[in-house]
């Protein structure tokens, strides 16, 4: 049974000096179902990239360190590729050769205009310019492939930089230095440093009813962290025979793979209760309670007057036994008090210290 308790509590004056205690009022707030199980959190295999090289080689030096942060676009290690010196060699010389054939296309198109030459000696030349053009494009095209800047480059060169595809963290060097390297082979592993999902293991009543997009809340040692449902998987989970909801975590916690953490899972149609904020709940002699300010008493204090303000030193304050419902993240459903009642919403640990205090007291005399 609902129960209502008339207390008399220390001025909000004297605990707080000018600060008052914040009030607010009963309203109705949506609520989804909610369900408790256990989740894991995990990686899945897409967040872990190989930095790979597209070019033979000897692995000459690393940027990078194991655990080491990086960023899109950062150079992480150097091969020396007797390949490239070939290739930009190759460039170089098909660029100072077209530059020359199309220096003698553009002399020979003046004196066909002055007509003192043929156009059939005019075409020849234009053919071996294109065909110049072609390979020279040909060949630009594959460096910019293997990330090789042509217009960077004044000299052949066997220097082979790569760079990091994705942010995250280092998770491996996996050949020594001065390995030869062969084409297409992996040289750095790294894990996207905040690609966090939870695997959530569900009774199998409840797998048909969750859907994607459904928010499963995990208690990571004390610390809440939200996640939103991305699939249902269509295998039960062998060992614990319970279907598998996998969601993407949400925010920049570094959290350790593999833990094993409980979670809420909130889905279902929404239902409205009467509700209060989490922050105005008090545990007071084993039973939740909410503080409310006695009316009564404050329109009986304003009867007085104020001459006498200064001999009204407390405040009678009311103490409502409730009984919780459901919750989320910020509210929680309740019965016992009525739509638009007033209530301290936060704090309310000062109110329940003053209680204690004056109990004490009682006890003293």
């Amino acid at each position: 049974m609902i129960r209502r308790i008339f207390l008399t509590l220390l001025t909000a004056a004297t605990l707080f000096g000018e600060e008052s205690l914040p009030i607010d009022t009963v309203k109705e707030h949506l609520f989804a179902q909610k369900l408790e199980v256990n989740s894991q959190i995990i990686q899945l295999s897409t967040a872990k990239q190989e930095v790979a090289s597209l070019l033979a080689g000897h692995l000459e030096r690393y940027f990078v360190k194991p655990s080491q942060k990086v960023k899109k676009g950062q150079k992480v290690a150097l091969i020396d590729s007797p390949e490239l010196s070939k290739m930009t060699a190759t460039y170089l010389a098909l660029k100072q050769q077209y530059a020359a054939q199309k220096k003698n296309y553009e002399s020979l198109k003046r004196l066909y205009e002055k007509g003192m030459t043929s156009l059939q000696e005019l075409n020849r030349e234009s053919i071996k310019k294109d065909a110049l053009l072609s390979k020279l494009n040909t060949l630009k095209s594959q460096l910019n492939s293997i990330g090789v800047d042509p217009s960077s480059l004044s000299k052949p060169t066997s220097a082979y930089y790569l760079y990091a595809h994705t942010s995250g963290i280092v998770s491996a060097l996996q050949l020594p230095l001065h390995s030869s390297v062969d084409q297409e082979r992996g040289i750095i592993s790294i894990v996207k440093e905040h690609a966090y999902y939870a695997r959530s293991y569900v009774p199998l009543k409840y797998a048909k009813t969750l859907k994607k997009g459904d928010k499963i809340v995990l208690d990571y040692f004390g610390t809440k962290i939200p996640s939103r449902i991305t699939q249902i998987l269509p295998e039960v989970d062998n060992e614990t025979k319970r279907a598998v909801a996998l969601s993407a975590i949400e925010g920049d916690e570094k959290l350790f793979i593999g833990a094993f953490v409980g979670s809420t899972i909130y889905f279902g149609e929404k239902k409205r209760y009467l509700a209060v904020k989490k922050s105005a709940l008090s545990f007071f002699n084993n039973e939740w309670v909410v503080f409310l300010p006695n009316e009564e008493d404050h329109e009986e204090h304003n009867k007085e007057g104020d001459e006498h303000e200064e001999e009204h030193h407390e405040t009678p304050y009311i103490l409502q036994v409730v009984h919780i419902i459901t919750e989320d993240d910020n509210y929680v459903a309740i019965e016992g008090l009525k739509e638009g009642e007033e209530y301290v919403s936060d704090k309310s640990y000062y109110a329940k210290s003053a209680i204690l205090k004056g109990s004490l007291g009682e006890h003293g005399h």
